[in-house]
């Protein structure tokens, strides 16, 4: 493996072999062969470039003397979403994938599975096999650390939702007019006690359909109720358990905004379970797979994974073709598709008058 020969003062923020030897007290060419196994290595320097590496949380870049070609391409870009098997995510990403194709690149794939430390692990890695660049639906709050994990050439596109303290093009579907639309749409069919089930509200899109949600209530006079805003339903099972205990409190809702389509697919078990699936009446955002197969089938805010997927691929190539202007934001329009749930009326004591 050939040494490197870049220095933390570039500006990558990531540590070096240069580093690594001048903690050691040792030659760069020590250094390489620990880092390789080589065995010509006395046991004590191998102790001393170890302990340096453990100090500066060196990661070995395993693609600079093999992957670059004169160019300085490795034509590979990563993908890194919540999980892959959700319809929605799986959409985009082969969007994702036929774009890249199309040019001859391969795609990395990563799941976070909501979880912050796995998002950095696999930034870092990234870093290690020197992907072209990076599309990410991100899961923590901040990716500030995405300066010291990435080169400082390597482009980052979020997906979904935005980014924090990393700049980058961003692309979203329009969440918050998405959710107003269900709300309006509800009301419009008489329903006054309209309920809002959502993920966590730290994830930036449950918050801006909250938001959405929120703001259509407002449009049509009606004071927001807390206890029809049920948050945190991260899962189907968890979704479906709540909204049993939701209808078996006093003057339940008539109506239901579910802004995720796990959480969506768990309410239309608990209403079933409950016979309420021909009474209460649901908008859900995002579609998902037999949603029109259902009695009655979903009325749902649908997003478009795969232009998400398309134009987040396209935006990733042009930084990497050379474009260097501002971060840019793309928004990618939801659309309201009836199909019986969100169209039925309450009953007429519970009326909007």
């Amino acid at each position: 493996m050939a040494p490197e020969r870049t220095s933390r003062g570039r500006g990558s923020g990531r540590p070096t072999m240069n580093d690594v030897a001048k903690i050691a007290g040792v030659s760069l060419k020590t250094v390489s062969r620990v880092v390789n196994n080589e065995e010509n290595v006395s046991p004590l320097l191998v102790a001393q470039v170890r302990s340096a590496i453990a100090i500066l949380n060196y990661s070995p870049d395993i693609g600079a003397s093999t992957l670059r070609r004169s160019d300085r391409r490795t034509e590979m870009i990563a993908l890194l979403l919540k999980d892959v098997g959700n319809p929605f995510f799986a959409t985009l990403h082969r969007a994702v994938d036929d774009e890249a194709r199309a040019r001859g690149v391969q795609v990395i794939t990563g799941n976070l599975d909501e979880c912050s430390n796995r998002e950095r692990e696999l930034a870092r890695a990234i870093t290690m096999r020197r992907a072209d660049g990076l599309i990410m639906a991100t899961v923590s709050e901040d990716q500030s650390y995405l300066a010291s994990e990435l080169r400082v050439d390597t482009p980052v596109v979020f997906v979904d939702r935005p980014g924090t303290g990393f700049p980058g093009d961003t692309v979203l579907a329009t969440n918050v007019l998405g959710a107003t639309e269900a709300t309006r749409h509800l009301a419009a069919h008489g329903h006054r006690r309209i309920a809002c089930l959502s993920d966590n509200v730290r994830i930036p899109t449950a918050r801006l359909r909250q938001d959405g949600y929120l703001a259509g209530l407002r449009e049509i006079g009606i004071e927001p109720d807390e206890r029809l805003i049920l948050t945190d339903l991260g899962s189907e099972a968890l979704a479906e358990s709540r909204v049993l205990e939701l209808f078996h409190r006093p003057d339940p809702p008539t109506a239901l905004f579910t802004a995720q389509n796990s959480v969506t697919a768990g309410t239309v078990r608990a209403l079933r379970r409950l016979g309420l699936h021909r009474t209460v009446a649901v908008v859900g955002f995002d579609d998902f797979p037999l949603a029109d197969l259902l009695e009655p089938a979903i009325t749902v805010i649908a997003q478009d994974p795969a232009a998400m997927g398309r134009t987040a691929a396209q935006a990733l190539f042009r930084r990497i073709d050379g474009h260097t202007g501002p971060p840019a934001e793309h928004w990618i329009p939801t659309t309201l598709i009836r199909r019986g749930s969100g169209e039925l009326r309450p009953a007429p004591e519970n009326a909007r008058p």
